[in-house]
Formats: C-alpha cells, sequence, structure tokens
C-alpha cells in the first residue's frame, strides 16, 4: 500500500462533524525508516528521530482535557447508564489471533464487531463510517506481525491514532507498539523474545483493569507474544505506563497453575494494596501520575494516553490462558459507554436508528505484489460496493469465502440404503481383512481406506473403505495453473473420470474448492435416510487437500509447484464401515433418486457372509527391524544437516525481529523404490505405526498411493454442527523402559518449549474456528493432553466450536487451511517466510486427507508421518515447530525422530 506518514496539510484536516467542536489542524508525524529485521544495523531498530517528535499534538488540541462544553458537571452527577450493544471497528494486522478478539467482543458488546484489514479501507472510507455513518463506538487494533514502523505492517493504524483523538481505542501487541510509536516513543527489541508463556502483571489500576488484581502470586497472568517493546525511557510525557511485568521471569503455562489461586483476603483487597503496591489515587480519570518502575527486571505491559481515550496493551487478553482477559474487554465498554454518555448531549447520537444501515460501499478486494527483496507489499485497494446487513452479516474475512446459495451446477437428489451386521468384524478377521478381501485385488487400484488402526482411549471409532463401484463414482484430479504458483489468480486444471472411464477436463477459474463447494451444495437428500447411523460419512468425496492449495485460502502464492496433483478425490457411493468400538460392519449404497439401485449391498453382503463362513484371517507379515537411520539407508534429505540448521537460525532471527510467533519448518527426504506392492507397504505401516487418523488411497492413474500413520486431525465437522481441532505440538520419543518412557512423557508435559509450541497453536486453531462459528461458542476442552503412540509421546489439544449456520463446509475448511500447527503464526506471514526458506513443495505433506460427506459433514486428518509413493519414489515430510525457545541442534533432530516410524517401515519392507 502506499502509505505515507509525512502527509500534507490538506491531508491532515479533521473532518467536520455536527454537535463535536473540532479544529482543523495540521500534523506533522515522523517518518520511520526501514522495517524490523532488515535494517542496517543487526542490534538496533532504525526508526526516525523522535528527538523532535515527541509531542506530535499540541495539549489545546487534545480533547481529553475535557474544556468548555466536554465536561458538564450535571452530567457527571448522572448515574452512568449502559447502552444496549457497542459497536467496535476491529482493524485487523494480518494476525492470527485477531478472530480471538472478535469472538471476545462479540460476547462483551452484545454485537459482532466489523473486522477491516488495515489496508483495506482508505481514510475516506474511515472518515465516512466514523464520522459521517456514526457507525462505530469504538476501535479495537489487533496484533500482527512487523513492527509500527514499517508502513506495510500497520497500515493505516497510526493514523487512526493520531486522528482519531476523539474516539476511544484499544491497541494490542502490535497496536500498542503503534500507539507509543506515532506519540514519539521508541520501539525495541525486548530483552528476550517472549512466545506462548505467561508473566504476572503488576498495574495501576486505571479503569482498564478496574476489579483485576494486581502484582506477583495475585492471579493476574497473561500470555506474551511479542520480540518487540515500546522503550519505557523513551515514553512522552501524554503516555502513562499502566502496566508492567511484575519480576523479569516468563513462565511456562503449567508452572502458573502452581500458583493459580487467589487467596480470598487478596480478592477483598482489590483496590486496596498495600503500601508496597500502592499508586496515587485517580480520581475522574483527570490526574493520571507517572509511576516510576525497575525496568531492568520489568517490561511495559500496558500504556494509556493522559488526554484521549487511548489504550495499550503488550500482552494478550485474548489468549485461552490468559486470566481476566474478558475482564479488560469489559472494561474497555465501560470506558467507551461512559466517554460517549458524558459527552452524549454534544455529539452525534450513539446507537445509530437502523443497526441493518451500519455499512455501505464497504472496499473488499486486495491486492499484493512482491517487491525484489520478496516482501509483500500491498497496493491501495480498490473500492468496491458491497450492502452489509449488521443482524445478518458473516463478519468473516476470509479470502473468495463462497456463502450458501443456489448451486451453479445441477440439483442431484440422493437416496441413500444400508445395511448393519452386529458384531460381524471379528468374525471376518477385522478391517484389514475386509478390505484385503474386499478391495485388495488387482493392486488395491482406485481404493480408499480412512483407517482407525489406533483406537485406544476413544481416539477413533469408524474405518470407512471402498473402492471403484457405482454409476456415481468418479474420480477428481486437481492441479493448479502456473499462474496461480505465482499469483493469487490463477485457478487450475480439474481432470473428472466418470464410472465408465470416460475422462473430461475443465479449467476451474475459481479454484478446486469453490468447485467442490457447489458440488457439496448441489446435492438433495433426505435425513431419514441415515437415521440410526452413528457415523457421520454416508458417501460423498473422499481423497487429499495438497499443501499448495493454501492459495485458494488466502495465501498470496506458492513459490514452489507441486510434482504431485494439488487435490485428488473419488466420489465414493458404495463403502463399507467398520464400527471398532461395537464390532458392527455397515455397507452403505447411494445412487440418485430417479435411478434403479445396483446390487452392490447384496453382492458385498455375500461377500462379507463367505468371510465369516471360511473364518480366514489375512497373517500379518513380519519383517527384519531396519536398525540404519534413514540417512543411511538410501534415503536422501532435500536439505543436509547444515542447511536445515542454517534455516532454524534464520527463524529465530525472523521470530526476534518480530516477523513471527512460531514458524514450523519442514523438509522432506526421498528414496528411489520402484515397483513395489504399495499396499504391502501400508499394511506393514499400519501394524508398525497405528494411528488413528492413518489412511490409505490409490489413485492408479496418476501412478500415486498415499500410505499415511497421521496421529493428528486438522478438522472435523459433524452433523450437529459442531466443528473440532486437535493440534499436535510437542513430540517425544518412547523410552525403552517403562521407567524412561515415564521420565519422557513428564518430560515433554513440562517442557517450557512444547507448551509454548501448544498453546501459540491453540490460540491460533480458536481464531481460524473463531471466523466461522457463533460467537461465545469457540471453546478448549482439552489444553495440552499428553497422547501415547506406538514410538512417540505427542502434546494434544482439543478446540471446538460452533458454526454459524449460514457457512459451508467448504467455507470452514477455508477459513483453517493448512492447519496451524503446520505453518506456525501469524499464519499468512509465517507462510510467506517459509515459502522463502523450504526448497522445495511440501506437496501432499502438510495437506489434508479425509472425506466431505453429501450431507455436508466432513472430517480432514493433518498429513505428517506418511510415506508418499509417487512414480517410483518414495516421499516422506517432517519438521517442527521453531520458536524462540527453539535450539537448533535439537530442532533438526526432532525432524529425524518423526521420519523414523515411516522410513523404518520402508526399509524394512524392501
Amino acid at each position: 500500500m502506499n502509505f505515507r506518514l509525512c502527509l500534507s496539510s490538506s491531508e491532515l484536516k479533521y473532518p467536520c462533524v455536527e454537535g463535536l467542536r473540532r479544529s482543523n489542524v495540521n500534523i506533522l508525524v515522523p517518518r520511520p525508516s526501514v522495517r524490523v529485521g532488515y535494517s542496517p544495523k543487526k542490534d538496533s531498530i532504525q526508526v526516525s528521530d523522535h528527538d523532535t517528535g515527541k509531542r506530535i499534538v499540541a495539549n489545546h488540541l487534545m480533547p481529553g482535557k475535557l474544556e468548555g462544553p466536554y465536561i458538564v458537571e450535571k452530567q457527571l452527577q448522572k448515574p452512568s447508564r449502559k447502552l444496549e450493544f457497542v459497536r467496535t471497528l476491529l482493524i485487523d494486522n494480518y494476525d492470527s489471533y485477531t478472530y480471538n478478539i472478535y469472538q471476545e467482543l462479540s460476547v462483551v458488546n452484545g454485537l459482532p464487531p466489523v473486522v477491516v484489514r488495515n489496508d483495506e479501507w482508505t481514510w475516506k472510507d474511515v472518515c465516512h463510517y466514523l464520522y459521517e455513518e456514526n457507525a462505530f463506538d469504538n476501535i479495537v487494533i489487533s496484533p500482527g506481525p512487523g513492527s509500527p514502523t514499517c508502513p506495510a505492517d500497520i497500515g493505516i493504524c497510526l493514523r487512526l491514532l493520531l486522528e482519531c483523538w476523539d474516539i476511544p481505542i484499544l491497541g494490542v501487541c502490535l497496536g500498542h507498539q503503534a500507539l507509543g510509536y506515532v506519540h514519539g516513543a521508541h520501539v525495541v527489541h525486548a530483552p528476550e523474545p517472549v512466545h506462548g508463556r505467561l508473566s504476572e502483571i503488576q498495574h495501576n489500576g486505571c479503569q482498564l483493569f478496574h476489579d483485576i488484581p494486581s502484582g506477583r502470586d495475585s492471579g493476574f497472568k497473561v500470555v506474551r507474544y511479542h520480540s518487540l517493546v515500546v522503550d519505557a525511557k523513551s515514553l512522552p510525557k501524554e503516555l502513562i505506563p499502566i502496566a508492567w511485568t511484575s519480576s523479569g521471569d516468563a513462565l511456562s503455562f503449567f508452572e502458573t497453575q502452581k500458583s493459580n489461586i487467589m487467596s480470598d483476603a487478596y480478592e477483598s483487597q482489590i483496590g486496596h494494596k498495600s503500601s508496597s503496591e500502592s499508586f496515587p489515587e485517580i480520581k475522574n480519570g483527570n490526574c493520571w501520575p507517572f509511576v516510576q518502575f525497575d525496568e531492568s527486571r520489568r517490561v511495559l505491559m500496558g500504556i494509556m494516553h493522559s488526554s484521549r481515550p487511548h489504550y495499550g496493551l503488550q500482552f494478550h487478553p485474548e489468549s485461552v490462558a490468559t486470566y481476566h482477559g474478558r475482564q479488560i474487554f469489559k472494561n474497555f465498554r465501560k470506558i467507551t459507554e461512559d466517554y460517549w454518555l458524558r459527552l452524549r448531549p454534544y455529539a452525534a447520537c450513539m446507537q445509530v436508528p437502523c443497526a441493518s444501515q451500519l455499512l455501505r460501499e464497504v472496499p473488499r478486494s486486495l491486492h499484493l505484489v512482491s517487491n525484489a527483496a520478496d516482501q509483500l507489499y500491498r497496493d491501495p485497494p480498490q473500492t468496491s460496493q458491497l450492502v452489509h446487513d449488521v443482524d445478518k452479516r458473516s463478519y468473516l474475512e476470509v479470502s473468495n469465502m463462497v456463502h450458501l446459495s443456489h448451486p451453479s451446477t445441477s440439483v442431484k437428489f440422493l437416496k441413500l440404503k444400508w445395511k448393519k451386521f452386529d458384531h460381524l468384524a471379528n468374525q471376518v478377521g477385522g478391517a484389514r481383512n475386509i478390505f484385503c478381501e474386499l478391495f485388495g485385488r488387482h493392486k488395491a487400484e482406485d481404493t480408499f481406506w480412512l483407517d482407525s488402526s489406533s483406537i485406544e482411549k476413544k481416539r477413533a471409532r469408524f474405518s470407512f473403505m471402498g473402492g471403484k463401484g457405482g454409476s456415481l463414482w468418479k474420480q477428481l484430479t486437481y492441479r493448479l495453473s502456473d499462474q496461480s504458483d505465482m499469483s493469487f489468480k490463477g485457478g487450475g486444471y480439474l481432470s473428472i473420470e466418470d464410472s465408465h472411464g470416460s475422462p473430461r477436463s475443465i479449467f476451474l477459474e475459481e479454484g478446486f474448492l469453490d468447485y467442490l463447494n457447489k458440488e457439496l451444495l448441489s446435492f438433495r437428500y433426505e435425513e431419514k435416510d441415515y437415521e440410526g447411523l452413528p457415523f457421520d460419512f454416508h458417501g460423498g468425496y473422499i481423497g487429499y487437500i495438497g499443501y499448495n492449495l493454501k492459495v485458494e485460502c488466502g495465501v498470496v502464492s506458492n513459490r514452489h509447484k507441486s510434482r504431485s496433483p494439488d487435490a485428488c478425490f473419488f466420489f465414493a457411493d458404495n463403502l463399507v464401515v467398520v464400527d471398532h468400538q461395537n464390532d458392527d460392519v455397515y455397507i452403505l449404497s447411494l445412487h440418485e433418486e430417479c435411478k434403479t439401485m445396483t446390487p452392490w449391498l447384496d453382492d458385498t453382503k455375500e461377500k462379507l457372509f463367505s468371510l465369516k463362513a471360511s473364518a480366514t484371517r489375512l497373517e500379518e507379515q513380519t519383517f527384519q527391524a531396519a536398525t540404519l537411520s534413514p540417512y543411511k539407508a538410501g534415503f536422501h534429505a532435500d536439505k543436509s544437516r547444515e542447511q536445515y540448521i542454517e534455516n532454524v537460525e534464520k527463524c529465530l532471527e525472523y521470530i526476534k525481529d518480530g516477523e513471527s510467533y512460531e514458524l514450523c519448518l519442514t523438509t522432506q527426504i526421498r528414496r528411489i523404490i520402484g515397483e513395489i506392492d504399495p499396499l504391502g507397504l501400508y499394511l506393514h505401516l499400519r501394524q508398525k505405526n497405528p494411528a488413528p487418523y492413518a489412511a490409505w488411497l490409490n489413485f492408479s492413474k496418476e501412478d500415486l498411493c498415499i500410505c499415511s500413520s497421521s496421529p493428528e486431525r486438522f478438522l472435523r465437522l459433524d452433523r450437529n454442527g459442531t466443528l473440532e481441532a486437535k493440534p499436535i505440538k510437542g513430540t517425544i520419543a518412547r523410552g525403552a523402559t517403562a521407567e524412561e518412557d515415564e521420565q519422557h512423557k513428564l518430560q515433554l508435559q513440562y517442557s517450557e518449549k512444547d507448551q509454548a509450541e501448544n498453546l501459540m497453536i491453540v490460540d491460533l486453531l480458536r481464531n481460524d474456528l473463531g471466523r466461522v462459528c457463533e460467537p461465545g461458542s469457540v471453546h478448549v476442552p482439552h489444553l495440552m493432553d499428553v497422547e501415547s503412540y506406538a514410538t512417540v509421546h505427542t502434546m494434544v489439544s482439543t478446540i471446538r466450536g460452533k458454526k454459524r449456520s449460514n457457512l459451508s463446509a467448504v467455507d470452514c475448511v477455508k477459513a483453517a487451511f493448512p492447519g496451524g500447527s503446520m505453518t506456525g503464526a501469524p499464519k499468512l506471514r509465517s507462510m510467506e517466510l517459509l515459502d522463502s526458506l523450504e526448497s522445495c513443495s511440501r506437496g501432499i505433506y502438510s495437506g489434508s486427507i479425509g472425506f466431505f460427506s453429501y450431507n455436508k459433514t466432513f472430517d480432514l486428518n493433518i498429513v505428517i508421518r506418511t510415506v508418499v509413493v509417487h512414480e517410483g519414489e518414495a516421499s516422506i515430510g517432517a519438521g517442527g515447530a521453531i520458536v524462540a525457545l527453539s535450539n537448533p541442534e535439537d530442532e533438526y533432530e526432532e525432524m529425524v525422530l518423526k521420519t523414523n516410524a515411516p522410513a523404518k517401515a520402508v526399509m524394512e519392507f524392501l
């Protein structure tokens, strides 16, 4: 975007608003220099000369002085009234936690905020909605990557903070730093980067912290995600420090649990602190004393403007692990109410008469270009005319989101027939025997098996399997066009093969996910057809989405082209389902209502009972255990040990400079294997490394087989509209003895680094679900549980939310893909950085395997611990999350550990 901080006098005239006293003033803002992380001096952040710019606005221009009509004694004596709702403009700085703030504000304000990215609106748009439409009561500026000194990172936020002096504003993290920077404070590197860790907070008792305890052991612990801070020494007199860390030490999540119970005695003292923590009394918000603190041990965590209703918080009140976070948002609402109710006789009415007229002509299109240094800068957006009904609008900023509407494809009326066989699975040899006997012939070509081969602790219950079958069967193969690898516009080529083997090819200008969405919306069915079925896949699309489809989910470009197709799916109209909990077997068949039912159900029943009569069971093959490491047994790595460690160090530099909180760096190992039995390889892998979200896919025309032993669910949508994500972050090898194994498990559970990794991704997934879920419904029933598998222990969390009724299954996937555990946070910036570091496309690895049922449910895994066999080569992807606490050598060893199980399965099978 062409954002300039040194503005002409004509650009800086305040709009005149009827009922508010304003002056037309000219304000010069110091120009920032180069972007953080790219400054000539390695150990310093280059900002403008603030010695001449500490006082940006003359005191007589500040409305916070509250002179003349702004304070009326009679108004101050009136009891405070509560407004029906508060309307927030939420500025998104391309962050991955913005929609956590959105969810909190939706609950606290009684109305969802309007989310606008920091380069979507021109200044004319801002003035129109704030001062002509009176559409908003306050503004919240989100966190984000980068620095407020970089115009591309901060967008219009600096000008909002400078010129919207009469509107309450709360800045979080980057928004907090922007508040300091725009008034002349310096933004510098923090004493240490802190991401996904907690600190105890001491505050000065101002209204933003009303009813919140203060100080060490008080119970006020907050989550921090930042590498930069506002330098407390450089604060101008108009900015008041209001919060700071109570010590110099950050804590892990589980460390904070040791002292998370606040005594009743302390609770009764809130607002009546001991002499050691006393602060001067604040009266009517007019006297804000400067509080001194020992900055060698403490870090500035909050500031406020002395005369404007502007506040900044360095920490993240929206994090799942922050204490009293919602109370802060409630307090900001109260600040907003008090501010406007006090000024009501002299200001425009706060609540618009008709909420449905909130927004008109909102600009939404976004143009991004890459400069020579491969850093993304934003061109000015073109204005498009959209009418938003605030009671019905989606508030969803998913790129190219396709909402429920009449599909352009022809409508298909589907009928489902099914049969159930009680307690049959073990009688016919189990899921493995059923698949091999029914679908394993002819090299198991064009078959699928979503295989819950690890069902301990009810991690998974059902397996789905099938092959080329009825009249509705087809195969979709999608490849992104070359243009879509380099630009947001591009689409790709879809090849469709029907049940008769007839192929056709079409170009999808809007991309594969748009096509899939329209297909799913075209199905009509009766719910009574599947009443009594305890699972959610009743037929539909089954296959994979490759990592490069991130360009259809908001990412600007792919640096690397995938060797394998970017998506492959079967439409499965006939399938077998095994219920591992009850040992039942189901067979299902879909057909169009206007067509005759095929005999597949009867034929499959006969085959199943013939298996029962023969009581055969395929014996598990035994192989000699592999003793060599993958790198000494024919696999070669895309990156050497030295190159991978160098990339880890680059990630740490990006994190230090505030470009990311966490970067999920990956690489791949490969081996030429020639002609093998891929199903035999998969059967061996599932035997050696069973997993709840394992999968087998064979696309014979593409010479492509996928053997996955994934332990991780990406996203699931059930028939009740509940979305669930189960990200894994934190992995350690199993021990050789029971005692050592338990030690390893505890080591993982209490690892500060792994807890930080996991917490960052939990907050990221909360954000992604928050984009498509009902306000207030996103929650975390399980945080940082340790699950044990054949070769590793992993740290797993569970996030759930209630999908909004006006959104489709594909909308939900687009909001969250790729899975945050494979990208890092903030997601968009992190993926840009990872693309610049990684030497090839991830392909199928890091994507998702699963199903989209015709009845609008889906379940997708994360493609990890997976062998992709394509055109005679086996490839295995692996990596790990790089955070500020990472050790480069340890990260390399963790990456190798994750390749061990699938690589050894290949070596043993060959």
